[in-house]
């Protein structure tokens, strides 16, 4: 069985390689203080971060800033808590294709918003959640350090040894944000 599913997921990286063969985009790296906008994309399978991003939501509105999360989650029924929070939107295992890729109209609509960071909470490695985040038109995106560093999606990549805690991972990409001090920064005021 999962040489199957690993034959489907090579078809849906090949799928997704051409579509962002047809992308055209730049990096801006900006500091923490000019992000007005924030997507994060979340395997939802792991409930026990939901608080920790419920915390993070709300640390980030008492700054002025707006975030949207966009999960994915392998069962067929979302849990309540997932339901009814109007920042949070979740696809689910029977909204992907044969190839593992979303066809969610949640996901197209994340895929096309614009955001001035893009945060992969991702530990997984889901692909449904990989193709999300390779095809956002984020200005910068923020994930974790992979296998392959030089063919991933990410502006920034965060190298964590040991266990992935989601609150430190959150903190990292907070400080180094906090750090970055370029020329782009600065014309985005």
């Amino acid at each position: 069985m999962d040489i199957l599913r690993n034959l489907r997921i090579r078809a849906g990286r090949s799928k997704l390689s051409g579509r962002m063969a047809r992308i055209k985009r730049k990096p801006l790296y900006i500091n923490l203080f000019h992000i007005k906008t924030i997507g994060i994309v979340w395997d939802a399978s792991r409930p026990e971060d939901f608080s920790i991003l419920t915390r993070f939501h709300q640390k980030m509105a008492e700054q002025n800033k707006d975030v949207r999360i966009l999960g994915f989650y392998p069962g067929k029924e979302l849990p309540d808590r997932y339901t009814a929070i109007r920042y949070f939107t979740c696809f689910r295992k029977n909204e992907v294709n044969f190839f593992y890729c979303p066809v969610s109209p949640d996901a197209e609509s994340f895929i096309s918003a614009h955001f001035d960071l893009l945060i992969d909470i991702n530990f997984g490695s889901q692909f449904p959640l990989y193709y999300v985040s390779s095809l956002s038109q984020a200005d910068l995106k923020v994930g974790l350090t992979g296998c392959e560093p030089e063919s991933s999606p990410f502006d920034l990549m965060i190298s964590m040894t040991g266990e992935v805690n989601t609150e430190k991972y959150l903190e990292y990409v907070l400080y180094y944000l906090e750090m970055i001090n370029s020329e782009s920064a600065k014309k985005a005021v």
